[in-house]
């Protein structure tokens, strides 16, 4: 949904009525994740996928049905592994998809949306997929301020209190509820979607490495910052394009950095003058992810360091050293890729290792 609001909200903004698919279920071998989204817009064009092409011969006539003055459609997709490939879903899994129309009469909210996302500024998106309330209904809530309605106060409150814990934590998935917000019932199914400010990926030392990584974070949607002490390497030109260059001693400016339990951290300093203070720091706050580059006995070395600063044995093991995976890699857009690979296995909780040395699906269940 993120990728395709620009367009989105240039439509919402011309009063031009589209259709909006978006998975708000999934299960087995799902090819997306809750959030992703389709539409279909004036003059029958499409911007985004669900399914990566199983369903979306199906999905665009759903959507034109709903633009074109429909009743918002709940419909799901998938079979057994047997029959997926005759159906379409070829990965054998399932998908479920909230199809409404958006138009500023009945979404009052979705302009104001997509500003924020384009802003970076946190927002949830609440949508009605089931139960004794509209279908479709959209209200979106922002840590201060919230718009649109569910079609109950009581509804409305529960809802928005949920979503703001939802958007603390950037997450999506349904949420259940009585006709009037009441939490022991579960007749009201409501689909809350977060747009968190995208993750921090802080790199620290300005070498070739660190341009590679930068890079593959910024592509992966990493708000990226490379940080270094040395003002003669530490300086824009040298990094791609919206990566945020600091010079500064990297201890001093994690310590007067926020990270949260989506932070990820790449010590590519190779240097313990700079490393032990950084990882010291680093190891002590929240993070999703820490690593070092250096080779086995660099890496022994600075355990031994660390250890007699006083890192308990629970702290060091957070660290990812050597960083990334075992991919062979020599240049540094390879070990940028072994270390992308990394962060998205610990992430999910991948194996790394060969699919075809695996078994069971391929996209395992993820729960919402």
């Amino acid at each position: 949904m993120r990728d395709v609001l620009p367009v989105l909200g240039r439509w919402y903004a011309a009063g031009v009525p589209f259709g909006l698919a978006t998975v708000v279920q999934v299960s087995r071998s799902a090819p997306r994740d809750p959030g992703a989204a389709m539409a279909v817009g004036p003059d029958e064009e499409v911007v985004g996928s669900i399914s990566g092409g199983c369903v979306e011969g199906a999905v665009f006539d759903l959507a034109q049905d709903v633009a074109a003055g429909g009743e918002a459609r709940l419909e799901t997709f998938g079979y057994s592994d047997e029959d997926a490939f005759a159906v379409g879903l070829t990965c054998g899994g399932e998908i479920t998809l909230l199809v409404r129309a958006v138009t500023p009469e009945r979404d009052p909210g979705f302009g104001a949306v997509a500003d924020s996302v384009a802003a970076g500024e946190p927002v949830t998106v609440a949508a009605v997929t089931d139960g004794p309330a509209p279908r479709g209904a959209a209200l979106a809530v922002w840590p201060d301020r919230t718009l649109g309605t569910l079609g109950a106060s009581g509804l409305d409150a529960a809802v928005t209190a949920d979503a703001r814990g939802e958007l603390a934590l950037g997450t999506t998935g349904l949420r259940h509820y009585g006709p009037e917000g009441q939490r022991r019932e579960d007749s009201v199914s409501v689909f809350l979607q977060s747009f968190a400010p995208p993750p921090r990926m802080l790199v620290f030392g300005a070498i070739d490495y660190a341009a590679a990584v930068a890079r593959i974070g910024d592509f992966l949607g990493y708000r990226v910052t490379v940080c270094d002490a040395r003002p003669v390497f530490a300086t824009p030109r040298r990094f791609p394009e919206g990566v945020e260059v600091v010079a500064q001693w990297p201890h001093r400016y994690l310590r007067d950095t926020d990270t949260d339990e989506r932070t990820v951290i790449c010590v590519l300093t190779h240097d313990p003058k700079f490393d032990i203070p950084l990882l010291t720091e680093a190891l002590h706050r929240p993070a999703a992810y820490i690593g070092a580059m250096g080779s086995r006995r660099t890496h022994a070395e600075r355990a031994e360091r660390l250890a007699e600063a006083g890192l308990t044995e629970r702290e060091l093991s957070r660290l990812r050293s050597p960083v990334g995976l075992d991919l062979g890699a020599r240049t540094p857009e390879e070990v940028a890729v072994s270390v992308a690979a990394e962060i998205v296995a610990l992430r999910w909780g991948g194996s790394g290792a060969p699919l075809t040395a695996t078994e069971g699906a391929v996209h395992p269940h993820r729960s919402s």
